[in-house]
C-alpha cells in the first residue's frame, strides 16, 4: 500500500487497527504458550506416573538442582545463614514460568511486572500478599 497518498486521519486508521491486530495476536501468543505448557506438563505427570512415581517425589529433585545452579546471594543464602540451620522461607513460582522463583525480600523485575498487569500495586503490603495467594503458586522451603 501506498502510504504517502492516505490523509492523517487514514494513516491514523492504519496504525490503531495495526495496533489492534498487535494485541490480538499477542493475546493468541499468550493462549498457545499455555496450551504448549499445560502440554508439556501434562507430558511430563505422564512420565512421571510411567515410571511408578508421584510427581511429589520428583518434584524437589528437578527444584533442588535448579536453585543449586542459580544459587548466589539471593534467597538460598538467606536460608544457608540461619544459624540453626532449619529456618525455611516459601518459595513463590510464577506458573506461568517456573524460572521465575520468589522467596523474599525486594521483588524482582518480573514479579513487579505482572503484578501492575494484574491491577496490583508492589508497595503496597497487601497487594504483594493478595497476588502472591492469588497468582503464584506457594513451595514451603
Amino acid at each position: 500500500m501506498e502510504y504517502a497518498n492516505l490523509s492523517v486521519d487514514e494513516i491514523q486508521q492504519q496504525l490503531a487497527e495495526i495496533k489492534s491486530s498487535e494485541t490480538e495476536l499477542k493475546r493468541a501468543l499468550e493462549v498457545r504458550r499455555q496450551e504448549a505448557k499445560s502440554e508439556i506438563a501434562q507430558q511430563i505427570k505422564d512420565l512421571i506416573a510411567q515410571y511408578g512415581y508421584e510427581l511429589e517425589e520428583i518434584l524437589p529433585l528437578v527444584e533442588a538442582k535448579r536453585r543449586r545452579a542459580g544459587a548466589g546471594a539471593g534467597a538460598g543464602a538467606a536460608v544457608r545463614r540461619a544459624p540453626s540451620g532449619d529456618r525455611q522461607y516459601t518459595r513463590y513460582v510464577d506458573p506461568q514460568n517456573p524460572e521465575n522463583i520468589y522467596v523474599r525480600g525486594v521483588l524482582p523485575g518480573w514479579m513487579k511486572q505482572k503484578m501492575q498487569e494484574q491491577g496490583y500495586d508492589p508497595s503496597v503490603k497487601a497487594h504483594r500478599e493478595s497476588f502472591k495467594s492469588s497468582y503464584l503458586q506457594a513451595i514451603e522451603g
